[in-house]
């Protein structure tokens, strides 16, 4: 199992650079100067040199490439010589010193993400640790809406196999996956933010912290969390409910169903006993993917009502140019898409004893 396990891990690493080489050479190859993108209106040929050293945009393409690689992982060589682009500043890279290697020296450090061109030189770091965690609590969120009344319509659906109920199910879960989720936010902040408001007293635009209305620090508002959530619940919940739905419809096909329907079982204590956890596998591989793909998914989403997580950030990002933040975003929700995998394989060892063995 633990040769599995390694085995795993080493091709996560594999995917992850090459997703890092993609997303080096796809936006380096974008038209635009970056330094001029960082100075705006107030460049003048100085100050262009000055940025182009320090952020090492006067080197070759194959150098910045290379600089990149180093800024990202987590053992690295930086040089002793101030001038150098990868001199061991402490201002930006969070790191402790190995040992020294002539004029360099190998150090241990967390992954440095760089500045952002628009944002007076912040860290991307920062702002991502900013954004993400309210990404992350409207995803997940959204994942519990769509897997507990996914797993709950899907088992009625199974149920009344064929019946009125089954196909208002299907009709409802089929509408589910083909409206865009751009379209659906739009809709649900205007019926229930707008014209229902009195009614449910939820808001058009809001996120998980507002400012206080005396301005005295800001406060947690958790109805704000109600639309967007459904809205990006919506579509893995017309897949759960299928994917469950068929699946325990097979499982209802196995021979010890029809023991434990032979003992007198209640269709109940068939489903919770025997049947349900048997029937979880297609369900935790449509949830893997759906909650790492939430994380990039939720950009129209947060836009639309105004939730400050990292799908708005990116869409600003994009609006601006401001390419360090697009990159390192990406690269962080590829790293979660591939943890998230990766920790699927550990659930499916639990739930199927098959897999356990082999």
């Amino acid at each position: 199992m633990l040769k599995y396990f390694l085995n795993k891990i080493g091709y996560a690493l594999l995917t992850l650079y090459g997703v890092i080489t993609v997303i080096f050479f796809l936006f380096n190859v974008l038209p635009g100067d970056p330094a001029r993108m960082m100075l705006d209106q107030n460049e003048n040929s100085e100050q262009l040199a000055l940025i182009k050293k320090k952020y090492g945009f006067d080197k070759p393409i194959s150098t910045q490439y290379l600089y990149y690689l180093n800024d990202l992982s987590p053992i690295s060589i930086h040089s002793n010589n101030e001038s150098d682009y990868t001199y061991l500043s402490e201002g930006k890279y969070n790191a402790a010193p190995l040992f020294s290697i002539g004029h360099n020296q190998l150090v241990i450090k967390t992954p440095y993400l760089r500045e952002s061109f628009q944002k007076s030189g912040k860290k991307v770091s920062e702002i991502i640790a900013n954004t993400l965690p309210n990404t992350a609590i409207l995803a997940l969120f959204a994942i519990v809406i769509a897997i507990v009344f996914g797993i709950i319509f899907g088992i009625i659906s199974a149920l009344y196999k064929d019946t009125w109920i089954d196909r208002v199910i299907a009709l409802v879960s089929t509408l589910g996956m083909s409206i865009p989720s751009f379209f659906s936010a739009i809709l649900f902040a205007w019926l229930f933010g707008f014209v229902l408001q009195k009614y449910t007293h939820l808001n058009m635009t809001g996120s998980l912290y507002e400012v206080d209305d005396f301005g005295e620090g800001s406060y947690i508002q958790w109805k704000n969390i109600v639309l967007p959530a459904i809205v990006l619940g919506i579509r893995p919940l017309a897949v759960v409910i299928q994917l469950m739905r068929n699946s325990l419809l097979e499982t209802f096909g196995q021979d010890y169903i029809r023991t434990a329907r032979a003992k007198g079982l209640s269709e109940f204590q068939i489903i919770r006993k025997h049947a349900l956890k048997n029937s979880l596998n297609p369900v935790v591989t449509a949830i893997s993917g759906w909650f790492a793909s939430m994380l990039a998914g939720a950009v129209f989403v947060e836009f639309i009502f105004g939730w400050n997580g990292l799908g708005k950030e990116i869409v600003e990002a994009l609006n601006n140019l401001d390419l360090p933040v697009i990159m390192g975003s990406v690269l962080i929700i590829s790293t979660t898409f591939v943890a998230i995998n990766i920790l699927v394989d550990i659930i499916y060892a639990y739930l199927d004893p098959k897999i356990r063995l082999s």
